[in-house]
């Protein structure tokens, strides 16, 4: 069994009583009284803060505890949600939806499609997200084509 810092002070105390240091009026005893009066001070306050790091340390637990309840109940649909609908989003996602201010097309390099706004034609270059192929955007409408 190891012994704490307060119980090795005391074993300190009870050799220095045994041999008198507080009575003997020499130089060396009553330094040696003063030092193991400051052991026990210290060997004290360190068992002071053991016990209040043994409390914080249960308190910060069960704060844990509670913050992974209350993450579980707020995410717990948040995820499930998630998990079974990300297939479906790809291929529920109506690119008509979008409005006329956006276009779908489709990267010339990785065949990933696009949409992307109309101010990008002002810019005339796209980068694909996808696999970082810059191509210059073709300003030509279908229809045009389909009637040449």
């Amino acid at each position: 069994m190891t012994m704490t810092i307060t119980e090795k002070v005391a074993y300190l105390k009870g050799l220095a009583d045994g041999l008198d240091l507080d009575k003997d009026p020499s130089k060396e005893g009553k330094l040696i009284s003063k030092i193991i009066d400051i052991l026990e001070d210290i060997g004290l306050a360190v068992e002071d803060l053991e016990e209040e790091v043994e409390a914080i340390d249960e308190e910060l637990e069960a704060i844990s505890e509670d913050l992974a309840d209350v993450e579980d109940m707020i995410f717990e649909d948040y995820d499930d949600e998630d998990d079974d609908d990300d297939e479906d989003d790809e291929e529920e996602f109506d690119f008509a939806d979008l409005g006329d201010d956006f276009f779908e097309i489709e990267c010339p390099e990785c065949g990933e499609d696009l949409v992307i706004d109309e101010s990008i034609f002002d810019v005339g270059e796209i980068a694909c997200p996808n696999c970082g192929n810059k191509f210059a955007l073709d300003l030509v409408d279908e229809e045009e084509e389909d009637e040449d």
